[in-house]
C-alpha cells in the first residue's frame, strides 16, 4: 500500500507573511490536523535562498529562527511534521548532481518560474548557475523524501512538472521505479493561490514591502490595512465601487466567514451582502477596512501568542530544527542508496561487481 508523505517549504529570505499562510501554511495545519498522511516534511530551504544571496549569507543566517518561529507560531506541530534545513541535509545536494545529467539547459530555460524570477531578480545575462538549476535542486528536495503530495502556490506548479519529467527520466534511464511522481495540491480557496500586496501588486513579495507579516504588531497590521488598495474612482461613499483588483474584498474573500459578520458588522448577514452594497454605492472604503482590520488580527493573535512562547524558548527551537534535520537526512539517505543502486554506482556495495574482477584479474 502506497504512503501519502507530504513535502513543502520556504525560503528564508524573511519572515513570513499572510501571503504565505493562505497559500500555503493554513492548509499545512489543516492537513497536519486531519492525520490523513503518513508522513510530512517542512523544508527551511536555505540552500536555495542562497542562489540568489551569495553575496549575504547572513541573511539567511538571520532568517532561519524566524522562519521557524512562524511555523511553530502558525500551529506546525513537530511530533506530527518533521522540520528541517535544507543545507544540513547533504544527501539533497549529490541528488542534485545526479539529476543534472538528465535536463537540459533549454528546458530550465523554458521553466515559466525561472524566467519569471529572472526578471524580477534583474539577472539579465548574469544569472547564477545555481539559480538557474534550482528547479533540478526542487526535484531533489521533493524525490529525497518520496514525496507523492507538494502543497503549493500557483507559481510553482511548472516546478512540480519539471521533478515529474525528471522522476520519469529517472526512472526510464536506469529501468527501475526508484523516484515516485509528486502531485501539486492548490489552496480550494482560489483567491489564496496568489494573495495581492497591499499596494494592489499582483503578489505580496517582501522585496517589494507590500506584506502583512505574521509577526506584525496590531498598529502595524492596522496602518496597512487602512492604507490598502481599493477602488482609485471611488472618491465619495456614494459612489458605486468595483470590487475586482480592490485589495480590501480581495482579503476578505480569502479571511472572513459569516461569523465574523455577526461579530462585527452586523448589519450585513455575508460578504456578498456587503459587496453588493459597495457596488451600488453608498458604502465608504474606511468602514470595509475597519472591518478588514478585525477579521485579520482575529486571525493573527493566536498566532502571535505563540510566537511569544516560542521566543522565550529558543533552545528548544533549535532543537527541534535540529530533530528534524537528523531524520531528514535518514530518510533521504535511503533514497540516495537506492538512486546509487540504480545508477549501477554503488561499487563497494555491489559484491558480486567485486567477485566479478577479483575473478577477471585472478590470473
Amino acid at each position: 500500500m502506497s504512503k501519502n508523505i507530504i513535502l513543502t517549504g520556504d525560503r528564508p529570505t524573511g519572515k513570513l507573511h499572510l501571503g504565505h499562510y493562505v497559500g500555503s501554511l493554513r492548509e499545512r495545519v489543516k492537513i497536519q490536523e486531519s492525520n490523513n498522511y503518513d508522513e510530512m516534511y517542512i523544508m527551511i530551504a536555505d540552500a536555495q535562498a542562497l542562489t540568489d544571496n551569495a553575496d549575504n549569507p547572513n541573511k539567511i543566517r538571520e532568517n532561519i529562527i524566524e522562519v521557524a518561529l512562524d511555523y511553530l507560531s502558525v500551529g506546525l506541530n513537530p511530533d506530527k511534521v518533521t522540520i528541517f534545513i535544507q543545507s544540513q541535509v547533504p544527501e539533497l545536494t549529490e541528488l542534485t548532481f545526479f539529476y543534472m545529467n538528465l535536463v537540459t539547459v533549454s528546458r530550465l530555460e523554458r521553466n515559466p518560474t525561472v524566467k519569471s524570477e529572472i526578471k524580477l531578480r534583474d539577472f539579465n545575462t548574469s544569472i547564477p548557475v545555481g539559480f538557474m538549476t534550482y528547479p533540478i535542486s526542487q526535484a531533489a528536495d521533493i524525490t529525497a523524501f518520496k514525496a507523492n503530495i507538494v502543497p503549493v502556490g500557483e507559481d510553482q506548479l511548472p516546478m512540480i512538472e519539471q521533478t515529474r519529467e525528471i522522476v520519469r527520466s529517472f526512472n526510464n534511464t536506469y529501468k527501475k521505479e526508484v523516484l515516485v511522481e509528486p502531485k501539486a495540491v492548490l489552496p480550494d480557496n482560489e483567491v489564496c493561490l496568489r494573495l495581492p500586496g497591499t499596494d494592489g501588486k499582483a503578489k505580496m513579495s517582501k522585496s517589494l514591502g507590500n506584506c502583512i507579516y505574521l509577526s506584525d504588531k496590531t498598529e502595524d497590521v492596522k496602518k496597512k490595512v487602512m492604507s490598502m488598495y481599493t477602488d482609485p474612482d471611488h472618491i465619495k461613499i456614494d459612489d458605486p465601487g468595483k470590487i475586482e483588483g480592490n485589495c480590501v474584498f480581495t482579503y476578505l474573500d480569502a479571511f472572513c466567514t459569516d461569523e465574523h459578520f455577526t461579530k462585527y458588522l452586523s448589519e450585513y448577514k455575508n460578504l456578498d451582502e456587503l459587496k453588493a452594497h459597495y457596488q451600488k454605492g453608498g458604502l465608504g472604503d474606511v468602514k470595509i477596512k475597519k472591518f478588514l482590520f478585525n477579521v485579520i488580527e482575529e486571525v493573527l493573535n493566536p498566532i502571535r501568542e505563540n510566537r511569544k512562547m516560542y521566543e522565550n524558548k529558543i533552545e528548544e527551537v533549535y532543537n527541534i530544527l535540529e530533530e528534524g534535520c537528523i531524520k531528514a537526512k535518514e530518510k533521504a539517505s535511503t533514497t540516495l542508496k537506492e538512486v546509487k543502486e540504480a545508477m549501477r554506482i554503488n561499487y563497494f556495495e555491489d559484491k558480486e561487481l567485486i567477485k566479478s574482477h577479483i575473478e577477471k584479474y585472478k590470473n
